[in-house]
């Protein structure tokens, strides 16, 4: 399945987040600020980045924006999750590269299906 990095600073959601990737059979890469997240995100190139908009320091939005501004990242897809659940603030994190949002506490299902969308599943090893 695929590598999602998970850039949030709340440890009971970064649990959370954890628990139903790994679930999914998805493996899971930690970083509790923007900065820690960048740095990973450049070093392991995941499939996909689960940001959290109110980060300590760098908020998700000016994270995600530098992600798309860097060649070696800018096609790594992101999605945005935050306690905001207006709808300017969606607007707010698609204008800034996400793509895709969803609002906290996580449900399962929301964040499957978002996943689903943007990764694209990998083949099954050829077995002669």
């Amino acid at each position: 399945m695929a590598n999602i990095l998970i850039i949030e600073d709340n440890a009971a959601n970064m649990k959370l987040a954890v628990l139903l990737l790994r679930n999914a059979g998805h493996t899971p890469l930690c970083a509790m600020d923007a900065e820690s997240g960048l740095t990973l995100a450049r070093a392991e190139h995941p499939d996909l980045i689960l940001m959290d908009i109110q980060l300590p320091g760098m908020d998700g939005l000016t994270a995600t924006g530098l992600l798309k501004q860097d060649p070696s990242t800018a096609s790594i897809p992101v999605i945005a999750l935050t306690a905001m659940a207006m709808s300017t603030d969606r607007a707010k994190a698609l204008e800034a590269g996400c793509n895709d949002y969803i609002a906290k506490p996580l449900r399962y299902q929301d964040l499957y299906n978002a996943i689903n969308a943007l990764v694209a599943p990998r083949p099954a090893p050829a077995t002669d």
